[in-house]
């Protein structure tokens, strides 16, 4: 199998536990609190190896997984229905997607909530008032409410980076450099 068919077919079994959640939690009303729920759930994620140690590595038996998300799902105040999922998820050696379950169930709710995110890479911190400005322009180009995702990058020199769905937009000194770089070795 190669890697290609590999992370399509994570993405495929994600992508059916997501949208099954994201059915019930919308049908109950919950979409909020699945929000919440999903961005603890990712923050946790990001900032624990040895949660993403239990959900890799093939040493854990079923039960052990189970027992670890059972008690995750519960001290984190998960809902019913994403604590089932992850248990069932446990259950059926699949904890191996969790990131991607993560990923599809905040781009569902942001689809339902006609939200999209935009991924900011800047020289510098931008202020409130900066970010507050951007925002407000992506949003009027793609007339759906924008989040920003910021980060900075000291060796753009100057400017940003924004990409927003499929669009990118690269307006850093950096890349404007090597255009220049690109012209002159043309001309000489």
């Amino acid at each position: 199998m190669t890697v290609a068919n590999s992370v399509s077919m994570s993405q495929s079994i994600a992508g059916r536990y997501a949208q099954a959640v994201f059915d019930i939690a919308r049908e109950e009303r919950g979409l909020d609190a699945l929000a919440q729920q999903t961005a603890d759930l990712r923050a946790a994620l990001e900032d624990s190896a040895d949660l993403r140690d239990l959900i890799n590595s093939p040493i854990y038996t079923r039960d052990q997984q189970s027992a670890a998300i059972a008690a995750i799902a519960q001290r984190m105040g998960f809902s019913p229905v994403l604590a089932n999922t992850l248990q069932l998820m446990a259950r059926n050696r699949r904890l191996f997607v969790l990131p991607q379950l993560v990923r599809q169930l905040q781009a569902l709710i942001a689809d339902e909530r006609g939200e999209v995110t935009a991924d900011v890479t800047s020289a510098v911190a931008l202020t409130d008032d900066q970010q507050a400005r951007l925002r407000d322009t992506l949003a009027q180009k793609s007339g759906k409410i924008v989040k920003l995702n910021t980060r900075v990058d000291e060796s753009l020199i100057g400017g940003m980076i924004v990409k927003l769905g499929s669009q990118m937009i690269d307006s850093s000194i950096r890349s404007k450099l090597a255009s220049l770089q690109n012209t002159m070795k043309e001309v000489g």
